[in-house]
């Protein structure tokens, strides 16, 4: 009878310490941050209010108009541009 090979975890120890060696430090220096929590005014829709009045009076010089639009469509779940007095939307402060 021949001798037979013994199956040893030699092999896959090294290659997990390896693995931990290359793996450890790419984790240890990554950064996670938190999507900061968008707080919301609650404004009531009067006559003659379009969605880009009620955007631009609430938009920053800094920031787009068009941006701040689709937030509010987003959030409010609408559907095209028509908005009736009396509405509530949630819009981004």
């Amino acid at each position: 009878m021949g001798k037979r090979r013994r199956f040893t975890l030699m092999p896959l120890i090294t290659l997990a310490a390896l693995s931990a060696m290359v793996t450890v430090p790419a984790l240890s220096s990554m950064h996670l941050y938190a999507a900061t929590p968008q707080h919301y005014a609650m404004v009531v829709v009067r006559p003659g209010d379009t969605l880009w009045s009620i955007a631009s009076a609430r938009t920053s010089t800094s920031s787009d108009v068009q941006e701040t639009i689709d937030r509010i469509t987003e959030v409010n779940h609408l559907n095209g541009a028509s908005i009736a007095p009396g509405q509530r939307l949630r819009v981004p402060q």
